[in-house]
């Protein structure tokens, strides 16, 4: 069975369509008109091993906010669609992430229950032209929509770009743990029967 998904998205500030192939081998296209974002998601699509596709079009004049959050709430609904009943996976999925002077933890669980724990502070509320707070935004529209709860928590960093990347490099390598088929678990990962 293809593990794929194809969202479209339009609202009166932005218009996504995000393609997603949860056993893809890490490719992607991205643009969303957000540079330092795009980069983020292109290195996301490596490190999870994914293949994705995102084309945004938003409110850039406003700022990058609706933007961000918005094509968190697509890439959520696209692995939730993607991943269906969830047979199979491994469920959970935890990495721990150095990159150059910051180090970031995930943990994932797709187990149906939206949650995100954030605990990371970035030293300045810039990152280039880039707002800081955006990165947490986009891990809560992501977890709200994929049904999962995730937990993210910077162990100590003092560069913003590197705090982000270790975040969302360490988030992508939970995530790929998680969506992996087990060949041990051919069912449901769970003793209720249902995710």
């Amino acid at each position: 069975m293809e593990r794929k998904a194809r969202i479209e998205r339009k609202t009166q500030e932005t218009s996504i369509v995000l393609e997603l192939n949860l056993d893809g081998t890490g490719e992607s296209s991205i643009r969303t008109g957000v540079g330092f974002f795009d980069h983020m998601l292109t290195l996301f699509a490596k490190h999870a091993c994914v293949d994705l596709v995102v084309i945004a079009e938003g409110d850039l004049h406003v700022d990058a906010h609706h933007t961000v959050e918005d094509v968190g709430i697509v890439l959520g609904r696209a692995f939730a669609s993607a991943l269906g009943e969830k047979r199979g996976i491994r469920r959970y999925g935890h990495w721990t992430l150095p990159m150059e002077e910051s180090l970031a933890a995930a943990a994932v669980d797709f187990g149906g229950r939206a949650m995100l724990v954030f605990q990371a502070d970035f030293p300045h509320a810039k990152i280039g032209d880039f707002d800081a707070e955006l990165v947490a935004e986009f891990w809560q529209a992501f977890a709200n929509n994929a049904a999962a709860n995730i937990h993210i928590r910077l162990h100590y960093g003092k560069n913003g770009h590197h705090i982000a990347e270790s975040i969302f490099k360490a988030a992508a390598r939970a995530i790929r743990q998680a969506v992996e088929l087990d060949p041990r678990t051919p069912g449901i990962p769970s003793t209720k029967g249902v995710l």
